[in-house]
């Protein structure tokens, strides 16, 4: 437990994270595929396997562009796999279909109680998602945690895209922690490639999104079922140095 004794900072992934991956974003995996195949089943069939989803049973593969990837990443994935429209087309479409699911997402827990706990013991909290930036803010002031916030990205925010160092580094300005300060919390290896890349003191992977026990191993120093047990993880006698107001 001793590097938790050092953590002033919590850097959330979101989907997969803090919302439930399958109840939350299967359903807009099926319907991003048929936007992108305009509407032909078949190939919206083929676009969901080139993009990791089991068309029949929508289990996501760890790792894959519907696990891991940002808009324009899908939007390439789904134009490379066959889809008649184009990348700048399906990815301000896609922006949109996902701005509206944030009022459809199921969240793992009472987000609001969660952050406002977390923000009590002194914690700098954050949100870093390959989703884009407003439907981050939406979800959080959907959820009520938006108030507890100290720092949100998207992959449209202006910080690089994960596995890149960048939304940790720019969560570390925003709240003068140094990285070895800082815990980066996600789903997928993304996650916790980013923070490893950039020094973060720890990464934590949780299971409620599309990784693995076996997946995420390699890369977290910690994998939780979700991110209630942070609470048992990070204790109060070893929570942050540096108190906020």
């Amino acid at each position: 437990m001793e590097k938790t004794r050092t953590i002033s900072g919590i850097l959330f992934d979101k989907d997969g994270t803090l919302l439930d991956y399958a109840k939350s974003w299967v359903p807009v995996n099926y319907e991003l595929a048929r936007i992108a195949a305009k509407g032909d089943e078949g190939l919206a069939r083929r676009l969901l396997v080139a993009g990791g989803m089991d068309p029949d049973t929508g289990h996501v593969a760890p790792d894959t562009l519907l696990a891991a990837g940002n808009t324009v990443e899908i939007a390439e994935g789904m134009v490379a796999a066959g889809s008649p429209m184009t990348v700048v087309e399906l990815s301000t479409l896609f922006d949109g279909l996902f701005a509206q699911s944030a009022s459809l997402a199921v969240a793992v827990t009472d987000l609001a109680g969660f952050f406002a706990a977390l923000h009590g013991k002194g914690y700098r909290l954050g949100v870093a998602s390959s989703d884009n930036e407003q439907s981050i803010r939406q979800t959080a002031r959907r959820f009520g945690f938006d108030q507890y916030l100290h720092y949100v990205a998207g992959y449209d925010s202006g910080f690089g895209i994960k596995p890149e160092p960048g939304m940790v580094l720019g969560f570390c300005a925003a709240t003068g922690l140094d990285p070895h300060e800082v815990a980066v919390v996600g789903d997928n290896n993304h996650d916790m490639h980013m923070g490893r890349r950039a020094g973060a003191g720890l990464t934590v992977a949780v299971l409620t999104g599309t990784g693995s026990r076996e997946s995420l191993a390699a890369a977290s120093d910690y994998c939780l079922n979700d991110i209630t047990e942070l609470h048992a993880l990070l204790p109060d006698d070893g929570a942050p140095r540096r108190v906020i107001a």
